[in-house]
């Protein structure tokens, strides 16, 4: 049998306190997981964060989002998956 809790905060000491078998997590690194002694059984989805704005907020303030792209892009310490795409409808 297999139950499902939903725990918030630091799940990587779950399996430490017995309180699970296995956990699903979002990380970014995976280092808070191996500082735990947790190995990586399988990725279930692929995830990226996105900024993204609507057509009339990005014609009046472009230069305003760009620069939060490129203030976004120096705290994560590169630009080169930080990219404009143009949805059309």
């Amino acid at each position: 049998d297999i139950d499902i809790i939903h725990l918030n905060g630091s799940i990587e000491i779950a399996p430490i306190l017995k309180l699970s078998d296995v956990i699903v997590d979002i990380v970014e690194t995976g280092n808070t997981l191996r500082e735990n002694n947790l190995d990586v059984l399988e990725t279930v989805v692929p995830i990226s964060a996105r900024l993204i704005s609507n057509k009339i907020s990005f014609q009046f303030r472009h230069e305003e989002i760009l620069r939060i792209r490129d203030g976004l892009a120096k705290l994560v310490g590169s630009d080169e998956d930080l990219k404009v795409i143009k949805l059309e409808h």
